[in-house]
């Protein structure tokens, strides 16, 4: 399988389960766990996950100063990425926080053209501004936006949230260059779970599994196998053969696949402008993913 393809279609797998993900989540709070112990359980769940998987792959060694970098981006992409998600989610609705999270591609293309990681180009400026046009048409017309003093707090983490992951990406990159995919992603949640026990401890304390019913242990199994651990797992497999900014891009698509979902169980119609939102995105996946040339004799990353 062409490599380009495999990262582009792992990319709409993670893309499918993050858009699935923002109504999955939002079902178990705060009624079964709060944002706390949703974050530490995710983290845990994921990092045991990656850690066997780790195991039967070699336990590959990563020097020191990658650990470092590791560490600090995990705090950013796992820790405070998550726990921000969560809070934002709990206060608010899944509508403003997905249209807070468009804006992610845009915090990307504008670090990594700060450190020089990547060039920007009239064409990846043109892709964002449609996938932009295309994720606002597809929110706007999937339900009513709430951008009042109720959602104000959860609206301000979510922007935190998308910043944090921004980061994150432009971070871990040169890492994945280096070592395997599962190698880095086992040390990066061993990290979030560490730097989640301080903000967790207390509420972990507390939490119950005895009201739990099978709807919210299907959601909790969703979050932390599919969210976490898969959708982490593709995001990196595609993160060693793309730019960051195409990563990051398809964060456009989550919208699209949340009006899909609701429109599969009779909830909303996949409406005319849906058609025309959906152009638009995957005209902005083809012109931001455009082959990157050679930059003052140097190819960018892959």
């Amino acid at each position: 399988m062409n490599k380009n393809f495999a990262a582009h279609a792992a990319l709409a797998a993670a893309a499918i389960i993050f858009g699935a993900n923002y109504w999955v989540s939002k079902g178990l709070m705060p009624g079964y766990l709060s944002p706390e112990q949703l974050v530490f359980i995710r983290l845990a769940g994921a990092f045991v996950l990656f850690y066997i998987m780790a195991f039967f792959g070699g336990n590959e060694k990563i020097e020191r100063k990658d650990l470092i970098t590791i560490a600090v981006a995990s705090l950013l992409g796992t820790t405070l990425n998550q726990y921000w998600f969560f809070i934002g989610l709990n206060y608010s609705t899944p509508v403003d926080i997905a249209l807070i999270h468009v804006t992610n591609p845009i915090f990307v293309l504008s670090f990594a053209a700060i450190i020089s990681q990547e060039k920007v180009t009239p064409l990846k400026i043109a892709g964002i501004l449609l996938g932009s046009a295309g994720s606002v048409i597809m929110i706007v017309y999937h339900g009513d936006i709430t951008f009042d003093s109720d959602t104000f707090k959860g609206n301000l983490f979510a922007l935190l949230n998308t910043l944090a992951y921004a980061v994150y990406l432009i971070m871990i990159k040169p890492v994945m260059n280096k070592y395997s995919s599962v190698a880095v992603m086992k040390w990066a949640f061993g990290f979030g779970v560490l730097f989640s026990v301080p903000i967790s401890f207390q509420s972990m304390l507390s939490v119950s599994f005895s009201n739990f019913i099978a709807s919210a242990w299907s959601a909790l199994v969703f979050v932390v196998v599919a969210t976490t651990f898969l959708a982490y797992l593709f995001t990196i497999y595609a993160l060693k053969r793309v730019e960051a900014s195409v990563v990051s891009f398809y964060i456009y698509l989550q919208p699209f696949i949340a009006a899909l979902i609701t429109a599969w169980m009779g909830v909303q119609p996949f409406t005319v402008s849906k058609v025309v939102a959906a152009i638009f995105i995957f005209t902005g996946v083809y012109l931001v993913s455009g082959k990157p040339k050679k930059a003052n004799g140097v190819t960018p990353l892959k």
